[in-house]
């Protein structure tokens, strides 16, 4: 993937530069409400975003309340990586880790030129380590540096994303702009620590995924093998009974990721592995302004707009 120092200066030529342009250096678009502090509690209005309601308050007036915010004018962000092995997949072209960095890479970049903090937390099914939060390009620099020096395992215990959610509860004290980057190809049972996540902190999910996750191309027999766990299996995928199994199943998965992206409460950003970058990081900035100026639209909730992960052993079941 090169140096760290030639990785930046890549992406700031094919992205960074763009999404100045477009964005005309309007990047609060991408971040509503983070680095806040409380300034005061009032009645709910039909224009608030229900998130901000407080659940105590409102339970001990028997009318909706809401918190106001004061916005800090430094931010501090922190990166939850998912770096298990299941992101090691992908084509000869890109493979989800390589696109994890490159975005790391370009939103740190964008966050410290401006003053704020970044840090984050590596996960790989156990915890690898924790980058406080500091601001500046050195900053950046080792952020990526950190992320190329991280191994690539070719086994490991199931990922269970719960132990990263855990680890962000407890090292993330005060309230930040949380980026929790994964292909959320995990142990179920998450879903309540991501919510409890996004009630402390302004929360964004990037999903991460490959196409090839959602519809089988037809290659004739191979043999697959689960990064998570190496076990292996031979397919035919000639047969298109099994292809659409296993697209029924992967969209079963879709659902559920969808709905607990929903109750959460966050907004998804969909990277797959074919995307161009600058590309998805402006839809997702202007859909978000979108929803910022629609208040039946926040009441909603997250939203999920990708494919989702590998369903082999279901859809060979």
């Amino acid at each position: 993937m090169g140096s760290p120092e030639n990785i930046l200066q890549r992406l700031d030529w094919t992205v960074i530069r763009r999404l100045d342009g477009l964005l005309q250096g309007d990047y609060r678009t991408l971040f509503r409400g983070f680095g806040l502090d409380l300034a005061e509690l009032r009645e709910y209005q039909w224009t608030d975003d229900v998130r901000n309601i407080d659940w105590n308050v409102t339970a001990r007036m028997n009318t909706p309340y809401v918190r106001q915010y004061l916005e800090e004018r430094e931010v501090t962000a922190w990166f939850l990586l998912d770096l298990s092995p299941s992101v090691d997949f992908g084509t000869a072209r890109t493979l989800k880790r390589s696109l994890l960095v490159d975005f790391v890479t370009v939103l740190a970049r964008l966050l410290t030129r401006r003053g704020n903090r970044v840090g984050a937390v590596f996960y790989s099914g156990k915890m690898e380590g924790v980058v406080p939060a500091r601001s500046g390009k050195i900053q950046v620099l080792r952020l990526i540096r950190d992320l190329l020096g991280q191994p690539r395992l070719e086994r490991a215990q199931a990922t269970n994303l719960t132990t990263l959610f855990e680890a962000a509860l407890h090292i993330i004290r005060r309230r930040s702009l949380v980026f929790i980057i994964s292909d959320f190809m995990s142990a179920p049972g998450w879903d309540k620590l991501l919510k409890s996540l996004a009630q402390r902190h302004e929360v964004l999910v990037v999903r991460l995924y490959d196409p090839r996750e959602r519809e089988l191309p037809e290659i004739g027999p191979v043999i697959m093998e689960d990064a998570e766990t190496g076990e292996q299996l031979y397919l035919d995928t000639s047969d298109r009974h099994f292809r659409k199994r296993f697209y029924e199943v992967a969209g079963r998965r879709e659902h559920e990721l969808n709905f607990a992206f929903g109750r959460a409460g966050v907004d998804v950003l969909s990277l797959s592995t074919e995307d161009d970058l600058a590309t998805e990081i402006l839809r997702f900035a202007l859909a978000r302004r979108k929803r910022k100026k629609s208040p039946a639209s926040a009441a909603r909730g997250g939203r999920l707009d990708s494919s989702p992960g590998l369903a082999i052993e279901k859809a060979s079941g």
